[in-house]
């Protein structure tokens, strides 16, 4: 079992090598729809996640799931901010789409309504995390963020075979590693003092 000093600078030392990422903000490669489409989707998707972690900061659901959730905003705001810049530059929409997923080629290339996608919490599960306090939603933020992550990896290990632009591939593969190091560390957390 990971203690919570282990936790927290597992966390920070991972953020300090993976959160700040220095990708410029220009390219000379035109953005295919790959790129595009998974800047617009990943957007969507970690809107939700700081949703979800501003919903536990401030309340009390332990130590741990305080650090956890203050790493994923602090680093997932970073890359909203760094994707809705790279989308401005192109020319392309930084609003959340209607439909999304179209470009990994879901239900034919036509995607699916944005509010569907693959990992987003229900209605219902963000009102149960806001009203939940103590371990209990310590242990729900785990849970849903865990969910949360996994298809975001999903999502990105799809760009960094689809996506042509290079920055946008060694995001995306930023993602991968970052989010798969988060999911081991809740699963640590949910089998431990959150079980």
């Amino acid at each position: 079992m990971t203690s919570r000093r282990e936790f927290l600078t597992g966390s920070m030392a991972l953020g300090a090598v993976l959160a700040i990422p220095q990708f410029q903000t220009t390219s000379a490669v035109s953005p295919t729809e790959a790129d595009v489409g998974f800047l617009q989707d990943m957007t969507a998707h970690h809107i939700q996640a700081l949703a979800m972690c501003q919903r536990v900061i401030g309340g009390t659901p332990g130590d741990p799931v305080l650090n956890a959730a203050t790493e994923v905003l602090q680093t997932q705001s970073i890359e909203v901010g760094m994707m809705r810049a790279w989308l401005a530059d192109w020319n392309e929409s930084t609003a959340i789409q209607e439909m999304s997923m179209g470009w990994m080629g879901m239900h034919g290339g036509e995607g699916m309504p944005t509010s569907m996608m693959p990992g987003l919490a229900s209605d219902s599960d963000m009102r149960l995390l806001a009203t939940t306090e103590g371990n209990e939603q310590g242990r729900l933020w785990l849970e849903l963020m865990r969910t949360h992550h996994v298809s975001g990896v999903d999502m990105a290990q799809a760009a960094t075979e689809l996506a042509s632009a290079e920055k946008v591939v060694r995001l995306a593969t930023q993602q991968v590693a970052t989010q798969t190091y988060e999911i081991g560390l809740y699963d640590q957390l949910l089998a431990g003092e959150y079980s």
